[in-house]
């Protein structure tokens, strides 16, 4: 499901227009990326939770120059569902 086929849904079951639907959405993505990027979790009860997770320092190859580098420590975004959600999906 892409970004238009979302506003399209919420607009069908709110009512609300495309457009404002659109800023909503966006405005929430922004919101997320943000506080993700500021070191925050966020908590969508029902839904679940974005955080970040850190990836340990390891050791990678450039297999065309047959190198090994070293990919250092770096944080990740990371989506955890909630117990409900986990369910309807089996």
């Amino acid at each position: 499901m892409t970004k238009a086929e979302i506003v399209a849904e919420i607009s069908r079951q709110t009512g609300v227009e495309k457009d404002k639907a659109l800023k909503v959405v966006e405005a929430l993505m922004v919101t997320i990326k943000d506080q993700i990027a500021n070191g925050e979790d966020i908590f969508l009860r029902g839904f679940g939770t974005f955080t970040t997770k850190i990836r340990a320092a390891k050791v990678g190859r450039l297999i065309k120059e047959n190198k090994s580098v070293v990919v250092p420590e770096h944080k990740i975004p990371y989506f955890k569902p909630c117990e409900d959600f986990k369910e309807m999906l089996g």
